[in-house]
């Protein structure tokens, strides 16, 4: 598959511009919570720790969006559904949790922001708004339009990114007075996500026909194509591409049902990660307090 690929081209496979971008942003986190954060009114440096969760969600980011794996992604939904597992819902906690409290702090509380903020992180709105963007963006129209565009795949990407983050806020909030929520709420809120995603991926695993025209029909699929490979490259294609079936080992209906199966998976090792961290620092915190000592025994002492 690899040699069938590079067919494409450097720019295709590797996309120079947008590895630039993303070393941009890690220059940019570097510099403003370093050496210019007291001019951006910040005190605390991030830990080292802070640091290597920003690095790894970098890492992540160019890998799924920017190596070949944004190139498989407009050829097999089973990429596709690594790229968004790993887009709205690992990459989202590493950012939420490697930014320093100060810049969150003065985020969230511009004027313009906050109202906002807080209505849409609200636990019942932000579960109803990621999962059902993310299972109306799984509606077989929806999905074949958001890739017919580089303008309509961008902005819902963009706008599913946002929903991701309102959807964790609730439960990783690093603000104090904005993680409210209580331990068993937290558990139930994560195991509603879950509950909520499933009805998408199990439209997907057992549909028993394909379902997207952007990985079934070659019309579509060029057309999906384009939103990562030059113009003037697939033009000047010596080899006639006939489908993504070229690139794959499996059918388009296998390659479906794995995706299906891979984003549920995915899922469920993510959720199940956060909901052991949020159930071992509640144990913690209560194995921690300490019960005052009875009335009668402070008496006798």
């Amino acid at each position: 598959m690899w040699l069938e690929l590079q067919i494409f081209g450097f720019r295709a496979l590797w996309s120079p511009y947008f590895l630039l971008f993303v070393i941009g942003l890690g220059i940019v986190y570097f510099l403003i919570t370093g050496p210019y954060r007291h001019k951006f009114g910040g005190d605390e440096k991030p830990s080292k720790l802070q640091q290597g969760m920003l690095l790894l969600a970098l890492v992540l980011l160019y890998a799924v969006k920017g190596a070949p794996t944004d190139l498989l992604s407009h050829m097999m939904l089973t990429a596709h559904m690594i790229q968004m597992a790993v887009y709205y819902l690992i990459f989202p906690i590493l950012v939420i949790k490697s930014i320093p409290v100060w810049i969150w702090k003065k985020v969230i509380h511009a004027p313009f922001i906050e109202p906002a903020f807080r209505l849409l992180t609200k636990p019942l709105i932000s579960l109803l708004l990621f999962n059902g963007l993310f299972s109306l963006y799984h509606i077989p129209a929806v999905f074949d339009f958001a890739k017919s565009t580089q303008i309509a795949h961008t902005s819902i990407s963009l706008i599913i990114l946002v929903a991701a983050f309102i959807v964790w806020w609730p439960i990783l909030s690093p603000i104090k007075e904005m993680d409210s929520m209580r331990p068993v709420l937290k558990i139930g809120y994560i195991f509603a996500n879950g509950v909520l995603i499933t009805p998408a991926c199990v439209l997907i695993i057992f549909a028993d026909v394909p379902l997207f025209s952007a990985y079934s029909q070659n019309g579509a699929w060029l057309q999906a194509l384009a939103l990562c490979v030059p113009g003037d490259v697939l033009d000047g294609l010596a080899v006639q591409i006939s489908g993504p079936e070229m690139f794959s080992p499996m059918s388009t209906l296998e390659d479906q049902q794995l995706g299906g199966i891979i984003m549920k998976i995915m899922q469920e090792i993510t959720y199940g990660f956060i909901l052991a961290r949020v159930f071992f620092k509640w144990f913690t915190d209560e194995s921690l307090k300490v019960d005052p000592m009875p009335a009668d025994v402070q008496h006798s002492q």
